[in-house]
This record gives C-alpha cells, structure tokens and sequence, in this order.
C-alpha cells in the first residue's frame, strides 16, 4: 500500500503518515500546545507556515519512503494556487503546490502535492473511513471559520460558509467582509466580535443558563446552520452531513 504524508493547516499545522486510508502512529501538531480557539497562524508569512510544515514532517520515522503529500488549506484551491483565503489572507495568490513540493525535495525527493480546500479534504478523509465512498457526503467545520467540504470532489468553489442566512444589515461580523453571512454569525472569530464581553463558550453556557440574550443567540446560530444546509441540499440534492471542528460541541441536534 502506497504510503504518503498528510497535512492539514487550520488554526495550526496537523501532519500525519497515511497508508491506504489509515493514520499511521501519532499525529503531530504545530504550535504543539495550541487549543482549538486559537489563531496561531494568523498573519504568519505562507512562506514561514511551510518551512514549519517542512520541519514538522522531517521528525516522522517513515517506514519506508513516502510516496505523495496531500494538503488541506482553507480558502478557494485550484491547481495548487490559493485563490483566495479569508481566514488565512497571507495565502492568497502563493502557489502553495510548488512552494511544499521544492520544501521537502531535499529531505524526501520529489514527491508529487495535492493541495485542496481544507473541508474537502476532511470530507474525503470522513468518506474514506465512514463506508462513505460510494456516495455524497457534506461536512460542516465550525472553527474560526465556517469550511463546507463536499465528497465526491467537484469543481467549484464551494464556500458555503459564506452563504446568505439573513438580509439583517446588521450582520457584518464574517470574515471576508460581507453582509449576512452563515460564517458572520457561526465563526468563532465572529462570535468574539459580536460578545465582546464573553468568549463562544461562556455565550453557550449563559444560554443554558437562560440568559436572554444568550439564549436568541443560541437559536440565531443553530437557524443559521439549518438555513445553510437547506440551501445545500436545494442546490446539490439530499445526502448526509457531518459536522466537525472544535466548535461542534455546540451544536444541539
């Protein structure tokens, strides 16, 4: 079985050896101690963030030679080059193919990259270990943004995260700057800026508490999410959702 690297970059750096569709050993992580909430990548140099990748994967023992290098990154991904990337501007424009694959030819030889939106790469990674494979999936990743993967892999941008839940004009608090937007009231960073005076978790423990506010922002979030699955579903058909990514644990079924 072909063995290869992955590599997922999100509020930091995940790599892990891959065979078949098995992790194999540990995974490893850049920053090492850094929580979900965190950005720890935000406004470091694209360059910067592959010499940490790179250094990341030379401390695997591989077993024997890897074979290929996949990457999951957040924001618009085709043919290797970030189109664009609202959560991690610094990456838009780079060719972040050429960049990974000149980085570890000195360690590991030429290896041929695959690069993709970091939600596709969790959805294709949910397909191949859920029985999935012969079927559409579509995974939510409620993080400092809103990624929405799609499996299998079709060609389009896909940034549902960025989808129209609310006409309010109000609603200004998404990441790329627009109005309305399913990430403006579901993203970690834009619940920040909308409670100044609480973090995410401290607004969803008050809810529970029932604090008023609290509690019509808990149900604004969970009708954001519903608004934005229907609209898959009208556009792409029905199937099965995941939802992943450390602000899942918010959500109420």
């Amino acid at each position: 079985m072909a063995l290869g690297i992955g590599i997922l970059i999100t509020e930091r750096i995940s790599a892990a050896v891959v065979s078949d569709h098995e992790v194999v050993g540990a995974v490893r992580y850049f920053p090492q101690n850094g929580d979900g909430g965190t950005d720890s990548l935000r406004g470091v140099p694209g360059e910067k963030i592959v010499q940490w990748m790179t250094e990341l994967v030379n401390q695997f023992d591989f077993p024997k030679k890897p074979e290929f290098v996949g990457i999951g990154i957040p924001g618009i991904v085709r043919n290797g080059v970030v189109e664009d990337s609202p959560n991690l501007i610094q990456f838009k424009g780079l060719n972040v193919k050429t960049l990974i694959r000149d980085s570890f030819e000195s360690t590991l030889g030429r290896l041929p990259v695959s690069v993709f939106n970091d939600a596709d790469v969790m959805a294709a990674g949910l397909a191949a270990t859920q029985g999935h494979l012969d079927r559409l999936i579509r995974v939510w990743t409620l993080g400092t943004g809103i990624g929405y993967g799609r499996y299998p892999w079709s060609q389009g941008t896909w940034e549902a995260g960025h989808s129209v839940v609310t006409l309010d004009p109000k609603e200004t608090y998404c990441g790329c700057g627009g109005k309305g937007h399913l990430e403006g009231i579901m993203g970690h960073r834009a619940m920040r800026l909308r409670f100044m005076d609480l973090e995410p978790e401290e607004v969803f423990e008050q809810a529970a508490e029932g604090d008023a506010r609290c509690v019509e922002f808990v149900k604004l979030w969970h009708r954001a999410l519903a608004a934005g699955t229907a609209t898959s579903v009208h556009l792409d058909g029905p199937g099965k959702f995941f939802v992943t990514g450390f602000n899942a644990r918010f959500v109420n079924l």
